[in-house]
């Protein structure tokens, strides 16, 4: 059983800068593809990113390319979502996902989310 912890959300100013982290534990976690997600109030989860075991990561929001990152420590079994020139509209609450490496797998397995408010 994969079990997930988001950690470092908090209220910050637009312009701003956040390190979300995720703690994953579980059998073969190192191995599973982690992916960011978040959802707004009154708004649908739409997925932010992803990344595989070997570091390759995708990007699901245009508004998010070239401003947030996202990275994994295989080691330490974390993944993190640096966001850099934060807007209003990144307000959300982020969740962790994880899902088996197996093409078509779903994400299985979600954290409690971390709440990120971005002032204006």
């Amino acid at each position: 059983q994969v079990q997930l912890a988001e950690s470092g959300g908090r209220l910050v100013q637009a312009g701003g800068s956040l390190r979300l982290s995720c703690a994953a534990s579980g059998p073969t976690v190192s191995t599973y593809v982690m992916g960011w997600f978040r959802q707004a109030p009154g708004k649908e989860r739409e997925f932010v990113a992803a990344i595989n075991w070997s570091g390759s990561s995708t990007y699901g929001l245009d508004s998010v390319k070239g401003r947030f990152v996202i990275s994994r420590d295989n080691v330490k079994n974390t993944v993190a979502l640096q966001m850099n020139s934060l807007k209003p509209e990144d307000t959300a609450v982020y969740y962790c996902a994880a899902r088996r490496p197996n093409p078509g797998a779903k994400y299985d397995y979600w954290g409690q989310g971390t709440q990120v408010t971005v002032s204006s």
